[in-house]
């Protein structure tokens, strides 16, 4: 055999060889990429995905799009060849399997944990909507989780209203913390609660509970990263009372980053006019109770996606300014916000025409 020819089979072989390893040899990745789109003032499999009864709604037009990345699940192994093909394509990324799921998370965790920022997020965009509205609402302290194997748990239940943690009153969710911690792990901490399944019957017949319990929980020291300190085991978040009826009507999606979106959604919906004056406008961003805007993962996916579908603009926390600005699809214009009020501001001047001083994002943020 001629000595080229030869050498052409070996390599032939060699790189044969190679793609069979790359196809076998698992990498510690995963991969991200742009997911479903969804307009917060349409239908989404059949009905409104924002629904509002007990209140007066109004006519709307345009986009106001929530939108989604789509990941590896957490028991996806990716392969080398998968690997170097997400790092070469433009629509996808390829990050770190910790990046997504940190700690070993399982699938189950994660869609549980999901689940919940997703339901939260729900609450915070209304909250943020009708306190823009000045409409008035009203939120307590409540047990949001209680841990496994803590002293809370048995003691303190998920929907439990904290009124006061050794006879002080609580008032928003970081009092708990702070009042726990003022003691030494082992010592007494006191707990006035309303129990959930009461606060529940007294918001059906639409009652103030009168009656609290006592419950007196011993701490202990926390075994996580942080400084040690006292702890029972609970986390603390907010719940609310709202004066009519917002239902968000959208399955299969996880995590608190359509925030911005449902908030602005709502708001559409309970004001005259159009927000967006028939424009196609998309957008991310976590929101609170007050109105800020906080950033979210996989913005690079989000404008792509966002982009395919159509939109013109893309409401971008400010945060994630900086990376959405580097690698901006062609025709897509990037408007940075901090809270829901930047917003309303910017959406003012898209339905004016007028967006020659729309806040922008930059590679610097």
């Amino acid at each position: 055999m001629p000595r080229r020819t030869a050498t052409m089979l070996a390599s032939t072989l060699m790189l044969i060889a190679l793609l069979c390893a790359g196809v076998f040899i698992p990498v510690p990745y995963s991969e991200m990429s742009p997911g479903p789109t969804v307009n917060t003032l349409g239908d989404h499999d059949g009905e409104p995905v924002l629904q509002i009864s007990g209140r007066k709604i109004y006519a709307t037009s345009g986009h106001l799009n929530m939108t989604t990345v789509r990941v590896t699940s957490a028991d996806y192994r990716m392969n080398l060849v998968e690997a170097v093909y997400g790092w070469l394509a433009h629509d996808n990324k390829v990050v770190p399997h910790d990046t997504l799921y940190p700690d070993g998370k399982t699938e189950e965790q994660s869609t549980q944990e999901n689940a919940e920022e997703f339901s939260q997020s729900q609450e915070s965009a209304k909250v943020a909507a009708l306190k823009e509205l000045h409409v008035p609402v009203k939120s307590w302290v409540i047990v949001s989780t209680v841990g496994k194997a803590t002293p809370a748990e048995g003691k303190l239940h998920a929907g439990d209203v904290i009124k006061a943690v050794n006879g002080t009153a609580v008032k928003v969710p970081d009092d708990v913390a702070k009042l726990v911690t003022k003691h030494k792990p082992g010592e007494d901490v006191v707990f006035t609660i309303v129990p959930a399944k009461e606060q529940a019957a007294a918001e059906k017949e639409h009652k103030t509970p009168t009656r609290t319990e006592k419950v007196t929980i011993t701490t202990t020291t926390s075994n996580d990263e942080g400084a040690k300190r006292a702890i029972v085991g609970i986390s603390a978040g907010t719940d609310h009372t709202f004066p009519f009826t917002i239902d968000i009507k959208l399955a299969d999606v996880g995590g608190p980053s359509a925030g911005l979106m449902f908030a602005l959604g709502i708001y559409d919906k309970l004001t005259p006019g159009s927000l967006t004056g028939g424009t196609f406008v998309a957008g991310t961003g976590t929101i609170d109770d007050d109105g800020k805007v906080g950033p979210i993962g996989g913005i690079e996916m989000k404008t792509v996606g966002a982009r395919d579908k159509g939109a013109q603009y893309f409401l971008t926390p400010a945060d994630n300014c900086a990376s959405a600005a580097r690698d901006t699809p062609e025709g897509l214009r990037l408007v940075k916000v901090n809270t829901i009020e930047d917003a309303l501001g910017a959406l003012k001047d898209i339905r004016a025409g007028d967006t020659a001083d729309l806040p922008k994002c930059t590679t610097k943020g």
